[in-house]
Order: structure tokens, then C-alpha cells, then sequence
């Protein structure tokens, strides 16, 4: 077993997390890191992510690294394309390529006698004193079972595995789902298709969200000087926002839920005059129980363009469209599956099995978990970044990451400065979290009446179920009391 403290790192998943570990270890000084990525290039789901109208929904600026501002947004909801060219451009700036190995998807994770074994399915194996998991939520996609979806004789695409070669000006188009994907969808290709359905098994809340340019002017500025960026970063009302949305989640009951289901209501009130289509449109569960939509035009270009708003169900796939359930036939000439992901798979389908052959697929049998979304028992040394139980919601969960890297760094310190050699939660203290995390998270927004992918299979919101500022000060200092230290002077 090795004892020296030049420590080998293994990072999987070259997403917006991955990238940041490998930054931020490298920062520190260690030169012995790997970092694992099963496609082609950096990215996660900005990369996996290619379909029209696609942005993020969260504040450029705040979607952003601390560490590496980018003064050339164009907008204030940033477009995916130019979030991928970020994170490229990220990877390039501190030199994460000679790091790199790509096409190296991982296949095992192994614990033995103090070191991880990790191995790929393109055939590299890697010991590891340390592994950084940091594979994403929303990478694995789910196509939905309906009956006849290989017959179809047009086109049918995943929005997750979209293609740019596939026509679209003058198609009839279905769109299948009414998430963000599905209404960021319909924005962008309404005014493009000679006729446009969106099928929604159940409308969403569009919480309004004005998406201004940045000019020339700004982009000069914010180049000039830092801190207009961090002005629009660190924005009051941007973090009030954030703020009283996760006290509103928390409790259903409150002020700040209240004034979420006002704004929302009052959208849909004021910013769709048809009745009959504002009755199509108006969700019969709570707003913020499924992932709030966020759209400056949706409404509008529902009411300006050639759309249908299809919420009969759908019964079948036929060769000429789609068939819903009051006997339709929706004649289309390609069928958009934005249907999302399997949101419970993260490191999975890769074996990871840890000390004493504690099996990662035994231990998440009813549900994934990790005590403050980092850390297993019996899995020393192995840590999550946007791990299961982690917040989630319309907020930067790039500044979740990096709160989260703060936390293992300080995990790591006690490995590195030789005060033990191996590091995991307690049983005990990963039951009491399961416990608290699952009571509290029955009381959420997110189990108020709804289907989402926030669910795990049992029903329970798979999320963190507090409030931010509690994330926050739980995420700035660890309570090692929690944690099993193996000492580095015993034999394993």
C-alpha cells in the first residue's frame, strides 16, 4: 500500500465539475492527476446538448467559474453553444488537455489494500490514492415508451442527441415534452416550421425571464474591469432570487412560495388572451414542483406562430405522426423527443465496488444517495461533485461545486498532510443524514403532487432538502466527527 503523500488523483467526467477539480488540484500542486472522460471532448451536458434554442437559464455571469470570468457573453442567458466554447476554453487556458485522455469511458471502480483500481472500456487501467467523481446528473437519455415510435416514417431525433444536418425550415414538427428543453425547443422553432405541435403530458410554470444583449460597449467594459462582472455575479436581487427560492421549496406554506406562484400566475394571466388556450397552458400542481421553467417568449410565440398545443396524450406512434388519445392524427414530418434523462444513474452503469466489496449498486438499491451529496461509508477516499442529494434547482450549480470543492479539499488536507490515509463518512452518520435528508425532503415543493425527474423511484425527492444558507455553512466546514479516518501509521 502506498504511504508517500505525492498522491495520485483520478477525475471522471470532464463536465463543467471535472474540469474544476482538475483545476483546482493541480492548483494545489499535485502532479499526479488523471482526468477520465468517455467523449470526445470537455463539455457534459453543454456538449451532449446541441438542439436550437438551447441557453442556460441561470445568469451568464453566474454561470461561470469564480476564477475565470468571461468579460464576451453575448447575453445575459448565455446560448449553449457559447458555454461549450467556455468550457473549451477553460481547458485550454490551464492546460487540462495534457491531463486528458478521451473516449475513456469507466467501466469499474475498484478498492483494495489503500488504492483504487479503475479501469475503462477502452481498455486503460489506472491505480488511484484518490477518485473524483464528478460524472453529472444528465448524461444517460430517456426515450420514452410509446407504442409505435419505430414505425414512424419521418425523422426522429433526442434532443440530447441532436443532429444539425436534419431539416427543419418548412417541417411539420411534433415536440415531445414540456420541459425547459421542450419549450426552449418550440421558441426556437416555431417561426421555422410550417406547422409546430408540442405535446405535453403536463404544462409547466414559465416564470418570465427577460434574456437581454450584451453590447459591444458592455463586452468592453467588462473586459477593462472585473468587477462590473462580479456587480452582475454577486447581483443582490440575482441572489435574492436564488434565496427566496430555496426557502419557497422548503416551505411550501410561505411568503417566498407565495410570491413564486403570484408571478408565475400572473404570466400566464396576463400573457395569454386566449382562454381556451390559457386553460391548455395552466398546470394543475404547484409551481416550482416540477423544475421552473424560465422563458422570456414562450407565451408570446405560442399565440404568434402556427403552434398546436396538444395535451389530449399520446397514444401511439404511426408511420404518418402521432396519434393522441382522443383519436388525432397529428401528420409531422419529424418528431422532437425532449424527454430528458435518467437522473439516478450518475457514475452508473460503471461497477464501483469499495472496501470489503461494498457494492455502490447494493448500497443505492432504493435510492442514490451520498451524506452531503460527497461521501459513502466504505468507499475511503471517493468523493462526488453534483452528487446524489445535492441541490438542484434554477440556481449556479457551478458555485454548488465549487462550495463542494471547498468541502473535499478540506477532506483531502487530512490525507495530504499524512494526519490519516484514508477518509469516508461514517454508517452511523450516513443513516442519521439519509434519515433527516429523506423526512425533510417529504415535506418539499418537489412532493407537493407532481411527477419529475427530482423523484427517485421510491417517491422521495432525490434532493438536498434545506435551505442554501444552510448548504452553504454545512459545505464551509466539515464536522470531521462524522467521518472514519484510517490512520496512515496502521496496516490496512
Amino acid at each position: 500500500m502506498r504511504r508517500n503523500l505525492d498522491l495520485a488523483y483520478v477525475v471522471i467526467g470532464a463536465g463543467m465539475s471535472g474540469i474544476l477539480a482538475s483545476i483546482r488540484l493541480r492548483e494545489a500542486g499535485h502532479r499526479n492527476v488523471t482526468l477520465l472522460e468517455k467523449a470526445h471532448t470537455v463539455g457534459g451536458t453543454w456538449r451532449e446538448n446541441r438542439y436550437p434554442g438551447l441557453n442556460c437559464d441561470v445568469p451568464a455571469h453566474a454561470y461561470t467559474y469564480s476564477f475565470a470570468p468571461n468579460a464576451e457573453w453575448s447575453s445575459y442567458l448565455a446560448p449553449g453553444p457559447e458555454i461549450q466554447d467556455y468550457f473549451e476554453d477553460v481547458t485550454a487556458r490551464f492546460d487540462l488537455r495534457e491531463i486528458a485522455h478521451f473516449g475513456q469511458e469507466v467501466d469499474s471502480c475498484t478498492y483494495d489494500d489503500g488504492v483504487w483500481t479503475v479501469t475503462t472500456k477502452a481498455g486503460m487501467t489506472l491505480e488511484a490514492d484518490v477518485v473524483i467523481t464528478a460524472t453529472g446528473v444528465l448524461h444517460h437519455p430517456r426515450m420514452p415508451e410509446i407504442e409505435g415510435l419505430e414505425s414512424f416514417a419521418g425523422t426522429i431525433a433526442h434532443s440530447a442527441r441532436w443532429d444539425e444536418t436534419i431539416p427543419l425550415d418548412g417541417q411539420r414538427i411534433g415536440v415531445v415534452g414540456s420541459g425547459s428543453t421542450g419549450v426552449q425547443l418550440v421558441s426556437a422553432l416555431a417561426d421555422r416550421a410550417s406547422q409546430l405541435s408540442h405535446f405535453q403530458r403536463s404544462p409547466q410554470w414559465i416564470m418570465p425571464m427577460p434574456n437581454i444583449p450584451y453590447s459591444e460597449e458592455q463586452r468592453a467594459a467588462f473586459r477593462k474591469d472585473p468587477a462590473l462582472i462580479d456587480a452582475i455575479r454577486y447581483d443582490p436581487e440575482y441572489l435574492a432570487n436564488v434565496f427566496r427560492f430555496t426557502e419557497g421549496i422548503i416551505k411550501p406554506d410561505s411568503e417566498e412560495m407565495h410570491i413564486i406562484e403570484t408571478i408565475v400566475r400572473d404570466n400566464l394571466e396576463q400573457g395569454v388572451a386566449d382562454p381556451v388556450l390559457r386553460e391548455k397552458l395552466r398546470p394543475d400542481y404547484r409551481a416550482a414542483c416540477k423544475r421552473l421553467i424560465f422563458s422570456p417568449d414562450y407565451y408570446q410565440v405560442v399565440q404568434q406562430h402556427d403552434v398546436d398545443i396538444v395535451i389530449e396524450g399520446i397514444e401511439r406512434v404511426e408511420p404518418a405522426g402521432i396519434r393522441t388519445k382522443d383519436g388525432v392524427l397529428h401528420e409531422l414530418d419529424l418528431i422532437i423527443l425532449a424527454t430528458g434523462f435518467h437522473a439516478d444513474r450518475f457514475i452508473r452503469p460503471a461497477v464501483v465496488t469499495g472496501r470489503g466489496g461494498a457494492s455502490l449498486d447494493a448500497m443505492w438499491s432504493s435510492h442514490a444517495a451520498a451524506y452531503n451529496a460527497i461521501s459513502l461509508p466504505d468507499f475511503p477516499n471517493f468523493f462526488f461533485l453534483n452528487g446524489p442529494t445535492g441541490p438542484v434547482g434554477n440556481f449556479s450549480l457551478i458555485d454548488v461545486a465549487e462550495r463542494q470543492w471547498g468541502y473535499i479539499e478540506q477532506l483531502l488536507d487530512k490525507v495530504t498532510s499524512g494526519e490519516c490515509a484514508e477518509i469516508c463518512v461514517t454508517g452511523e452518520a450516513m443513516a442519521r443524514y439519509d434519515e433527516a435528508r429523506t423526512e425533510a425532503a417529504r415535506g418539499t415543493i418537489f412532493a407537493s403532487g407532481c411527477s419529475s425527474w427530482y423523484l427517485g423511484k421510491d417517491g422521495v425527492p432525490m434532493t438536498w432538502p434545506w435551505s442554501y444558507g444552510r448548504f452553504a455553512e454545512v459545505m464551509a466546514a466539515p464536522d470531521f466527527a462524522d467521518f472514519e479516518m484510517v490512520d496512515a501509521r496502521l496496516p490496512a
